[in-house]
């Protein structure tokens, strides 16, 4: 859960910075945003969500 609202928060600041510098317009990021929402109710959730837990144990893994 902790690693969810990580990704949601840099996620959420990446949409923001995207729309400040106007790369992305606001139909773009509600269409992505419900794309997300509707993806989260299918089959596909479970693999979705491994593999983000996949990348998050690599990236756990990583010494700098």
């Amino acid at each position: 859960m902790l690693v969810s609202m990580s990704a949601v928060l840099l996620l959420g600041l990446l949409i923001w910075f995207l729309l400040r510098i106007r790369y992305l317009r606001w139909a773009d990021t509600l269409l992505c945003g419900t794309f997300g929402f509707l993806l989260a109710r299918t089959v596909a959730a479970p693999f979705v969500q491994a593999f983000l837990d996949g990348v998050n144990g690599f990236l756990g893994q990583l010494r700098f």
